[in-house]
């Protein structure tokens, strides 16, 4: 007989909500959606990008699918995943927040993979808005080209970690660069930052990320080609972390 009292409703709801718990309990399914937080990519891109076997990221998709955190297009026999909605990303940053705060390891290992690239000297979002406008600064998207495709800061130009060596020339010697990436977690811009100090460049990171500039409200650019950041909004948030909506391309 079903139980219908408010015990058994409570324990129906809590059932529910363990069906997101059964995607957190994996390492790699956090992973996953973290990159598909930045982006949209097809089952055989997210396996090498996490070092998966072809099966084994599909069978990690499909828990992620049942718990609705993900959803799926097919484009001729290639099936590809896209985060949910904005609020299964703002779970992901607020897990890495979480993290952050209560588990010293997180701390520690970031601290160790980074280790002399002065990750704690980071830019707030409001003194990036500010200084892009008056065009002293240059802003580096490291992510990969199809993460900046998908969507970037205004006038980011896009240098992927691993062209950056190759394409230092490209920068001008006279501008502080502030580089971002995926996130506070991500280490893809203290890297570039220690590679970009270590040739005589004044560079810093951003305090955050892509998915956390657009949930601060601030605008994002689909356009790949865009250079030139004409949609730096005309007001800053007053502390860096909250923002008036900005428009969006």
């Amino acid at each position: 007989m079903e139980d219908r009292s408010p015990a058994g409703g409570r324990a129906d709801l809590y059932e529910q909500l363990a069906r997101i718990g059964k995607v957190v309990v994996h390492p790699k399914r956090i992973e996953l959606l973290d990159l598909l937080c930045q982006a949209e990519r097809s089952v055989e891109a997210l396996a090498v990008a996490t070092g998966l076997k072809l099966t084994t990221a599909s069978a990690h998709l499909q828990v992620m699918r049942q718990a609705r955190l993900v959803e799926t297009r097919r484009e001729g026999t290639r099936v590809y995943y896209r985060a949910a909605g904005e609020e299964v990303c703002r779970f992901v940053t607020a897990l890495g927040d979480l993290g952050r705060a209560r588990l010293a390891e997180v701390d520690q290992i970031l601290r160790s993979i980074s280790a002399g690239s002065d990750s704690a000297e980071r830019v707030t979002r409001a003194e990036l808005l500010e200084r892009a406008r008056s065009g002293d600064v240059v802003v580096l998207d490291v992510r990969p080209v199809e993460e900046y495709a998908a969507g970037h800061i205004p006038g980011a130009i896009s240098l992927p970690l691993e062209h950056l060596e190759a394409r230092l020339g490209e920068l001008d010697p006279r501008l502080e660069v502030v580089a971002y990436c995926r996130g506070p977690l991500c280490l893809l811009a203290p890297e570039a930052v220690a590679t970009l100090r270590a040739r005589g460049l004044r560079a810093r990171c951003l305090e955050d990320g892509l998915p956390e500039w657009r949930q601060a409200g601030l605008p994002v650019a689909t356009d790949p080609a865009d250079r030139s950041g004409r949609d730096i909004p005309a007001t800053a948030p007053a502390d860096g972390h909250e923002a008036t909506p900005g428009r969006r391309r």
